[in-house]
């Protein structure tokens, strides 16, 4: 009986080894954190009533469903927030303004729907040009 705990004990801790470490994505690490942590506690309270193996493999499952959804919403908010780092950098150009003195000053443009807003919130209806930003933005 003993070793048939700890056998199980073993596969779950090993299964869930491999899940981590061989996971990129939060889901997968989740899931397998979620069901070693699961099976230690599943074996601890399935001890007391001498089921062990039985505690230890529905915690497993139980703790890698719920390490699983915490995981996959971290994976969800990521990916939300590189989408809108893409669309950002998509969205904004940058003219340079030559200077009187030969140097050269960007002047950072977004658009924004149909226009484009440079840095004070004017708003242009196409791609402003050097000549158009230099008044306001060069020296």
């Amino acid at each position: 009986m003993l070793k048939r705990i700890g056998l199980v004990l073993i596969m779950v801790v090993l299964i869930g080894a491999m899940l981590v470490a061989g996971c990129e994505s939060e889901a997968g690490k989740g899931a397998g954190l979620g069901s070693l942590a699961g099976a230690g506690i599943g074996a601890i309270v399935g001890h007391q009533s001498g089921r062990t193996a039985e505690g230890a493999l529905i915690g497993g499952a139980v703790g890698g469903g719920a390490g699983y959804m915490v995981g996959a919403e971290k994976d969800r908010k990521k990916t939300e927030t590189q989408t809108q780092t893409a669309i950002q950098e998509a969205n904004t150009f940058y003219v340079n303004i030559t200077n009187s003195n030969g140097s050269v000053t960007p002047v950072r443009i977004a658009k924004q729907g149909n226009f484009y807003v440079g840095p004070r919130g004017e708003q242009y209806s196409k791609l402003p040009a050097e000549e158009e930003l230099k008044p306001f933005y060069g020296f």
